[in-house]
């Protein structure tokens, strides 16, 4: 396979909307069915994970600060993730383009928790949008630097060793939470 074989990206869209309460995301083992959208074989990709933030917040003062409740939700948009099953010519390739397309998936997953547990710990003055921004844009940043470090690192799934130091980051990360299922190891 060449390099260009496989190209998976992970969109994180962000939506400001109406106010809800932080909520534990559902980690979700990703599979063929996750992909309903068409294939875009103008990429050159084989695949790609569309996955969507969102996320509002409501602030209430309260003896001198402000506390925020905040809704963040991390979803898969399956009309818009698709796999060039044309291309996929055996259940083996099928299995490594799932087990790379869960790592962009845990990207999200992991931004997601990671805003919730930041956010959900912090005390906010007047200025709480401005808060609430620089700390939204530091991990919007973070885990976009890391979905391209690991096309990068793993030539998009191509360089097998750097997918199974990855697929080990992965479990790693997941550990921390109790209710996550943990990425299969092969």
């Amino acid at each position: 396979m060449s390099p260009r074989y496989v190209s998976v990206i992970c969109a994180i869209a962000f939506i400001f909307t109406g106010v809800r309460a932080v909520k534990a995301q559902t980690y979700h083992q990703l599979n063929i069915n996750d992909f309903q959208g068409a294939p875009q074989r103008s990429t050159g990709n084989l695949a790609y994970t569309n996955c969507m933030l969102d996320f509002s917040y409501q602030p209430v003062y309260t003896r001198g600060y402000y506390h925020l409740t905040f809704y963040i939700n991390m979803k898969m948009d399956k009309d818009h993730s698709w796999l060039d099953k044309s291309r996929i010519t055996s259940n083996d390739m099928l299995t490594e383009v799932l087990k790379h397309e869960q790592g962009h998936y845990i990207f999200a997953y992991l931004m997601q928790q990671e805003l919730a547990r930041i956010l959900g710990g912090m005390r906010f003055g007047s200025n709480y949008e401005q808060q609430v921004s620089t700390v939204f844009t530091g991990i919007k940043k973070k885990y976009r630097q890391l979905n391209d470090d690991y096309d990068e690192d793993t030539s998009h799934m191509q360089n097998r060793k750097q997918q199974n130091a990855w697929d080990l980051y992965f479990k790693s990360q997941l550990g921390q939470y109790s209710n996550t299922a943990m990425v299969a190891e092969r």
